[in-house]
């Protein structure tokens, strides 16, 4: 006996640049298959875009247009709102509100949104009965938020780790493959269109800290505070940096790690060094890699491309599918209202850590520098001298286990001294 198909499940996509393109395409692509898979037709009923003239290498000729995402938001023919407009405030937060105020449920790939707004648009949705779906929003398409809020649901969440933005990781093996600077390697990053508009996001680490906030949140069953994560970009990695850390067997990754603490959540986003032969050492180019840990599943290891028209538009697809088949999952996998304000932790657990060093070339230099390592109760592992300069000694410490609060104060020691001739750069080695 044949089970009648629902009715149809009707989109409103605002946005139609790369990842919006591709969703389209899908939906025209596999209509027959996703009916199939979601047990009614997924339809696209109207879209909206800044451009309405620009050849996006697909017809559109058959869906209403509208001029502005919020009128989108409110149609009565659309069911489902799929936001792809990207910013964390102006016409995408303003039309999401709308779209939440018209009964609507919500699709988005919008990490900075949902990392700023999260909650409150969590708590308006959820409200009304409505959901908020974001597994576009981290890591492309490694479907990540679902195996957090489905596949580990039965854990208490240990420890979230990962490579989260593309555009770093395919900065630091292009450095460590090719031999080339940090500025030369980012020119040729621009060129090929990697960047953010603002390419701080990528490499400042904000993107990536969006992300990590929002696994954060569900892994930990905690509202978003991005504001308390501690956030480090790798402007500061040099080809000198890359070629040390190989020389001890290890990979520098931009790398975000969130776990729960007795005095709060500890998240950080930052440069690491990480042993060459783990996973996250091995992943290479714009690939994303995020580690979970559970306390009855282990290490769970997801790889994948964190960017892109087909691996994003396909986590978008993935949302839309789950709504069309009726699932109803809270935004951060529990009520959002019941999501517990939590208190950022500054990092304490030890780890050995890498320092580089300029110092100046002359008598008794290093030994103000072990001096000061010394009073901060900071014991060296490996201490070594390289590419003598003409009136610089470049320095290259690796220091035994400490925290960062004692490193902090000492660089911050070293600088009264009288023989830095640059600020020290200092990189944590995480055990993974």
């Amino acid at each position: 006996m044949n089970t009648p198909l629902r009715p149809p499940l009707r989109l409103g996509i605002a946005g139609l640049g790369t990842v919006g393109a591709g969703v389209v395409k899908i939906v025209q692509k596999h209509r027959d298959l996703l009916t199939a898979r979601a047990g009614r037709p997924i339809e696209i009923t109207a879209v909206s875009a800044r451009s309405k003239g620009r050849d996006r290498g697909v017809p559109l000729d058959a869906y209403a247009w509208e001029d502005t995402p919020e009128a989108l938001a409110s149609r009565d023919d659309v069911d489902l709102f799929v936001e792809l407009i990207g910013g964390e405030e102006g016409p995408a937060k303003a039309a999401t509100e709308a779209a939440i105020a018209s009964g609507k449920d919500v699709v988005t790939a919008n990490k900075a949104m949902l990392a700023l707004h999260g909650q409150a648009l969590a708590e308006a949705a959820e409200a009304k009965g409505h959901v908020i779906r974001f597994e576009a929003a981290v890591a492309g398409g490694i479907p990540v938020v679902k195996a957090l809020t489905e596949g580990l649901a039965g854990n208490e969440v240990i420890r979230v780790m990962g490579v989260m933005n593309g555009t770093c990781n395919y900065i630091l093996t292009r450095m460590q493959n090719a031999g080339l600077s940090y500025q030369d390697v980012f020119a040729e990053a621009d060129k090929l269109g990697y960047l953010e508009a603002d390419p701080t996001l990528d490499v400042g680490g904000i993107d990536a800290g969006h992300k990590l906030a929002l696994l954060a949140s569900i892994a930990f069953g905690t509202r978003v505070n991005f504001a308390a994560m501690e956030i480090e970009g790798i402007e500061r990695i040099s080809i000198d940096d890359i070629r040390q850390a190989a020389d001890m067997g290890f990979r520098i990754k931009l790398l975000g790690v969130a776990q729960m603490t007795g005095r709060g959540l500890e998240s950080r986003m930052s440069p690491c060094l990480v042993p060459a032969t783990s996973p996250l050492g091995q992943l290479e180019n714009a690939t994303n890699m995020v580690v979970l840990e559970g306390d009855a599943s282990g290490q769970i290891v997801l790889r994948g491309a964190g960017a892109g028209e087909g691996p994003t538009a396909s986590a978008v697809m993935s949302d839309i599918i789950d709504i069309a088949r009726g699932t109803r999952l809270s935004t951060f996998g529990q009520p959002a209202a019941a999501l517990r304000p939590t208190q950022g932790a500054r990092a304490s657990a030890p780890a050995p850590f890498y320092l580089r060093l300029a110092l100046v070339d002359k008598p008794g230099a290093l030994a103000k520098i072990a001096a000061v390592l010394g009073d901060a109760g900071i014991s060296i592992d490996r201490m070594r001298q390289y590419g003598h300069e003409a009136t610089t000694a470049p320095v290259l410490i690796v220091t035994h286990k400490t925290t960062r609060s004692a490193l902090d104060e000492a660089v911050e020691a070293m600088h009264g001294t009288d023989v830095l001739a640059a600020a020290p750069v200092a990189i944590r080695i995480e055990e993974v």
